[in-house]
């Protein structure tokens, strides 16, 4: 008996007839089905059944899937554009999903995007990889029996989220097995730049999105004993003395082009308190110390330069929190943005004390090098809210800037010593047990150039940065899932 059925979305006959010539040609494809918004048969494909819903992100989609899978197997294609294989490629997942009992299978593949074929490898799934955008390439290779199973306990109706409840039900029981084989071809139509695909979920129009997603992840959390409730430990500012209430702490290396900027914008701040500004410069070869020197000569300036030994900007933070003239509340201003007006710094202040929190987000707008505003424009990052925030930042891919930290607190946690998401990880940790404010004013430009550390990171760094994320995640709901009594 041929061991797989096939589902794959439908637009129109165009769309999907090399898919479906390249599908028929499987030995182990038992039956096709085309995901379409009514249950009218096309006549092109006579062969191929269909499956009448809105979209394949849909609750009711993945249930009719559930009820048509027959077979051992269910392939999902969550694309609309062509798929092809490699030679013996079905072949090679089935022993493997044999071999692993596996209830997911999915695999490192070939992009196509005009004519130009590109390696697309992709990462391991890990039990802390909550991303609703996780990259598993466009093939889902599940086993039906585990699908069924989960759709059985889909208890809510999405428009958007249905696969990513699909998965996490899936993995609530069963293993996603990645196969770092290169085995299926696909064409990639979103051709953006790394640095502007990674605001998507931040972009207003997604919110919708967001809401389900957000909806599915935390779902999850209660099943497997990772929820938090929203109790938080109390902060009592007055028992930590300090000669200076605030800090702008700015870690840099090789910005000549911005560093005057950052250090102009805070120095600039207007306050009711004393503050400083900490400027860590980790072995610049480019000129930036230089500039750095010019201003030395204001004494809110403090200029840390750091030794030969390794850093990153988590390294660089450290250094600054420990500064004995490091303020009671550090400040984050990165080398290459400003703060939006001189008002940021007392407003960040008047945040922790009025909403008793350990660390404060702020909301910023996009800029190109020149301050002029980019899509999506401003990035307020709501989907934090004081109810579900904490849970929902092991969804989400950033919590915000500019970002501010109560120091005596952070000074026992630390940063962890890397140039990526070393603010992520103090974020996770911070909420565990302490309430994360908010400020939806604006108060900071970001801007976005070429020499962002993310502005385009090829395939393999974007892999290593989305690991490395996942295992942040991972260790915070080991942590979490501890702290309420589980194992």
């Amino acid at each position: 008996m041929k061991r797989i059925n096939c589902f794959i979305p439908f637009r129109d006959a165009d769309q999907v007839r090399v898919t479906v010539e390249n599908l028929r040609a499987q030995n182990e494809v038992n039956r096709i089905y085309l995901v379409k918004s009514d249950e009218t048969p096309v006549a092109e494909f006579p062969d191929c059944g269909v499956i009448a819903a809105a979209s394949l992100q849909c609750t009711d989609a993945v249930r009719k899937i559930a009820a048509a899978s027959d077979a051992e197997f269910s392939l999902i294609y969550t694309k609309t554009t062509q798929l092809s294989f490699v030679l013996f490629a079905l072949e090679r997942m089935l022993s493997l999903a044999e071999d692993s009992s596996a209830a997911m299978i999915y695999a490192d593949h070939f992009n196509e995007t005009d004519g130009v074929r590109t390696n697309a490898p992709v990462i391991d799934y890990q039990e802390g990889s909550l991303r609703d955008d996780f990259d598993f390439g466009g093939l889902l290779l599940y086993r039906a029996g585990a699908l069924k199973e989960a759709v059985i306990r889909m208890s809510a109706e999405y428009k958007f989220a249905a696969l990513y409840d699909l998965r996490l039900k899936v993995a609530e029981k069963g293993v996603l097995e990645h196969v770092n084989e290169y085995l299926y071809y696909e064409v990639e139509t979103d051709t953006r730049k790394s640095g502007e695909k990674i605001f998507d979920y931040v972009d207003p129009k997604n919110r919708e999105v967001q809401i389900e997603m957000e909806k599915a992840c935390t779902e999850h959390l209660k099943v497997v004993g990772g929820f938090l409730t929203p109790e938080f430990k109390h902060i009592e500012f007055s028992d930590d003395p300090f000669e200076y209430e605030a800090s702008v702490v700015i870690p840099c290396k090789n910005r000549v082009r911005t560093i005057a900027d950052a250090i102009t914008s805070a120095l600039s701040q207007k306050t009711n308190f004393k503050y400083n500004v900490i400027v860590v410069d980790d072995n610049s070869e480019d000129g930036t110390v230089d500039v750095i020197k010019k201003f030395t000569g204001d004494p809110k300036l403090i200029y840390v330069a750091q030794d030969k030994s390794y850093h990153a900007i988590g390294g660089n933070w450290n250094v600054a929190l420990h500064h004995p003239k490091c303020g009671k509340f550090a400040i984050q201003l990165d080398s290459d943005d400003v703060y939006y007006d001189e008002n940021t710094v007392q407003k960040f202040v008047d945040a922790f004390y009025a909403q008793n929190c350990a660390m404060v987000v702020g909301t910023y707008r996009m800029t190109n090098f020149h301050m002029e505003t980019l899509p999506p424009g401003i990035i307020d990052h709501r989907e934090w809210t004081p109810d579900n925030g904490r849970n929902n930042a092991l969804r989400i891919n950033g919590l915000g800037a500019p970002r501010g930290f109560y120091v005596p607190l952070l000074r026992t946690i630390n940063f962890p010593t890397t140039k990526y998401g070393e603010d992520y990880a103090v974020g996770l940790r911070v909420c565990r047990e302490y309430q994360i404010g908010r400020i939806y004013d604006v108060v900071y430009n970001c801007r976005r150039w070429d020499d962002n550390s993310d502005a385009n990171c090829d395939v393999e760094k974007m892999n290593a940065n989305n690991l490395y994320k996942d295992r942040i995640r991972t260790w915070e709901l080991k942590a979490r899932i501890k702290m309420n009594g589980g194992k």
